[in-house]
């Protein structure tokens, strides 16, 4: 039987066309109408003024903690659970990461701990903090209002990584008397998304930056450019990078703007069909949807019970065995080998991350995935698990 992958993109005759027209005319590098179309529509769509393509969402990450100007040793507060591009960014933009555990419904920051956090870096008094970073994870929203509440409480910038909730959306204000629904990467002050080969938007490789603020938008994009100045070029008094993302990429990416709907209403059938097929066994917990989110199941992840008597590596070997592809879920920052050696995190542990790290993993979860496929990797799940002890 052929594995089936855990993930697979859909591409479509439009962006055929799309990029065959970048061919035709030779507009196939960092110039062309495409790359403006796709950072005017997806601002557009996540109700934001201004997007900067970027060549990948860890190149938009870096770019977007650069807009914040950081000195060194400023503090960032972030999940620990997550991918390591988010600590990087602040690293190598000289801050420091503060971590936070995880929620153990969502598997996003835990959002008292952000408020503890902040609270007892401010009475250090060092005027260190400067920014908090949430993650929304595997498809599913950060819960945003306590954390914009702290970062007006406390003037702090928001830098918010949507790299896996395209069209996503939280119930902002479900406390107020106006709650309204807000698309992810709408939410900070400045938002970063990638277009990796399995996200729901993909160029293949690629990012983006999105902010209200025309001066972040202008630093993003200087930072995207080797920070040329606009009317002397190949003179510089800022260090920058070649961020840049081609047309022939943001070709791609437009098609697929063009059609977020659809996308949205392929992933979310996708978590339904798992769910509905797997909710029966007991030795997994299934990935949640609360009230005041809208999934998208990047990924459709799933944790072992703790009475199951082997880990998710283990499981992974027997699916494996079974043809089907899965992946393991985030070891958290704290965990990392070359952290630990940069003197951080000394110490320091996170229960709930550390468990759901050990515990988890997804399951074949790309737009092209069929019907069939999904009941094949069900069966598998089933035969693999009862009677398991």
């Amino acid at each position: 039987m052929p594995i089936i992958p855990v993930n697979e993109p859909l591409i479509g005759e439009r962006e055929i066309e799309y990029v065959s027209e970048c061919l035709r005319t030779g507009w196939i590098s960092s110039a062309g109408r495409f790359i403006e179309e796709f950072e005017l529509k997806w601002a557009a769509y996540c109700g934001m003024k201004y997007g900067i393509a970027m060549s990948s969402g860890t190149t938009a990450l870096q770019a977007a903690v650069g807009c914040l100007g950081l000195r060194p040793g400023d503090k960032v507060i972030m999940p620990t659970f997550t991918i390591i591009s988010c600590a990087q960014a602040i690293i190598y933009n000289g801050g420091i990461p503060v971590l936070v555990d995880s929620d153990p419904r969502t598997w996003c920051m835990d959002v008292a701990q952000v408020r503890a956090k902040v609270e007892a870096e401010m009475k250090k008094g060092d005027g260190k903090l400067k920014a908090i970073m949430p993650v929304h994870i595997y498809g599913h929203p950060v819960d945003m209002d306590p954390i914009l509440e702290l970062a007006r409480e406390y003037n702090l910038k928001i830098i918010e990584d949507a790299a896996e909730v395209h069209g996503a959306e939280y119930l902002s204000g479900r406390n107020s008397a106006t709650p309204r629904w807000k698309r992810c990467g709408g939410l900070g002050h400045i938002s970063v998304f990638s277009f990796y080969a399995n996200k729901l938007i993909t160029t293949g490789e690629g990012g983006m930056v999105l902010t209200d603020d025309p001066a972040y938008a202008e630093k993003a994009r200087s930072l995207r450019n080797l920070c040329f100045l606009p009317h002397r070029r190949f003179y510089h008094t800022e260090l920058g990078y070649n961020f840049r993302l081609t047309n022939l990429q943001a070709a791609v990416g437009l098609a697929q703007v063009e059609r977020m709907e659809e996308i949205i209403a392929r992933k979310r059938w996708m978590g339904q069909a798992y769910t509905e097929r797997l909710c029966d066994l007991s030795q997994i917990i299934l990935p949640v949807e609360e009230a005041w989110a809208k999934n998208v199941y990047w990924m459709y992840g799933l944790v072992l019970t703790d009475d199951l008597q082997y880990d998710a590596t283990e499981l992974a070997q027997r699916l494996r065995a079974e043809s089907i592809d899965t992946r393991p879920f985030f070891i958290g920052m704290h965990e990392q080998p070359v952290l630990r050696q940069r003197d951080l995190f000394a110490g320091e542990q996170y229960p709930v991350a550390e468990r759901i790290a050990r515990r988890g993993l997804y399951l074949p979860s790309g737009l092209a995935l069929t019907e069939a496929q999904v009941e094949t990797v069900c069966q598998a799940m089933h035969k693999v698990l009862e009677g398991s002890p």
